[in-house]
This record gives C-alpha cells, structure tokens and sequence, in this order.
C-alpha cells in the first residue's frame, strides 16, 4: 500500500519561509539542499516515523529550468498566493513497488522521473506541466531508491515536532479518484466548494494548523 512520505510547504524565499515556519513552530528545519536543473532547493523538517516535512522554493542562483518548476511553483496563482505568505500546496505518498501501484491508480499523476540529490536518489511522479494532481489535493508518488535508513526522514534531527493529522477538502469528483494510503495520523477528506489542504502539528511552540491558505 502507498505511505504517507512527506508534506510540502512552498514559498517565494527559502530564507523567509523557514523563518516564517520557525515562528510558529517555535523550531528550525535542517538543511536541504539544491535540485539541479529543476529550479529549487529545499529544507527538510521531521514529523513522525518515516514522514517529513518539506519546505521547497525557487532557487536564483540555478539557471532558470527548461520546465515549470514542482508543485506549481511558476504558476501565477500559486505565486500570487506565496506573495501572502508561505502555505501547505502539496502531499507525497511513497510507494515500494511503483509500477503495480501507479497502475492501480485512478488518477494520472505523471510519469515517474529521476531526481538526485547528493547521495539520495528517488522517482518522483511529474507531469509534463509539472502541476500537482487534483491541483494539490491528490498525492504525488514517490520511490525512494535508497535504503530505508537513508531514508531523509530517517536521518533528520528530532525536532519536537509531531504530525496530529492531514486534511484533504475539495470537489466529489476530486474525492472519488482519492488512493488508499496508509498514514501514521487519520488522513480526513470531506467535500468542499474550495479546496484546500491543512496540516496539524504539536510543536514546541504548542498546536498548529498550516494550511494551503495561510
């Protein structure tokens, strides 16, 4: 069954999303790193066993990349919504066996991609447009291709962090291509007009709540 791997955060600024982020979580994030040749770089945050959180932006100091960047990030309406602040935009399972699961599917999330990044090395799910599934609301597949201690939720600092739940709210023809995904928090998904996404988190700084809106 697909897992619950990671939650994104984006912003514009690396540098202010993490103080952004720091502010209300009342910790830092440990260091990322660079995507070459995608356009972003990264800073990572552990929650539980085996799932992290991500906080990715556009990064300057790379050529700019021949496709849009992940998750939406050159999209105006996305960009126009980063300009506020930072928000939660996307969600990632991780999958073990990757062609029997995107098989299984009710959603086309992309073709599998290689991505590296020092010793790491995974396949993403992208589509040529690079816009997240369900317009964020669907997940994203990932496979690691590393062992399960290599694992960046495995080697990340214990922050005092810890994932309460993950709400998905949109469209009932969104909600009806949803995955089984096993998650070690209830995964709510309910009907909504708007979609949107929200993340509960216990923190050193006490409950909260990050949502794509924020």
């Amino acid at each position: 069954m697909l897992e619950l791997d990671h939650v994104v955060i984006a912003a514009l600024d690396l540098d202010a999303g993490e103080a952004w982020l720091r502010a209300r979580l009342g910790t830092s994030l440990a260091p990322g790193g660079q995507h070459v040749g995608w356009g972003t770089h990264n800073r990572l945050l552990r929650l539980d066993a085996g799932v992290y959180l991500e906080l990715i932006a556009p990064d300057r100091s790379q050529p700019e990349p021949d496709a849009p960047r992940p998750f939406g990030l050159d999209d105006p309406a996305v960009r126009a919504r980063l300009a506020r602040s930072p928000a939660l935009v996307h969600w990632l399972v991780r999958s073990t066996d990757p062609d029997t699961d995107l098989a299984a599917l009710r959603y086309d999330p992309g073709p599998p991609r290689p991505m590296t990044r020092g010793a790491l090395r995974w396949r993403i799910t992208l589509r040529d447009d690079r816009a997240p599934p369900g317009g964020g609301l669907l997940p994203t597949v990932i496979a690691w291709d590393v062992p399960a201690d290599q694992h960046p939720a495995a080697r990340l600092p214990e922050a005092g962090v810890r994932l309460r739940a993950l709400s998905v709210a949109g469209p009932a023809e969104v909600l009806a291509l949803r995955p089984e995904v096993a998650s070690p928090v209830p995964i709510d998904w309910s009907r909504a007009d708007a979609p949107a996404l929200s993340l509960r988190l216990r923190a050193p700084a006490g409950d909260v709540t990050l949502g794509s809106g924020d």
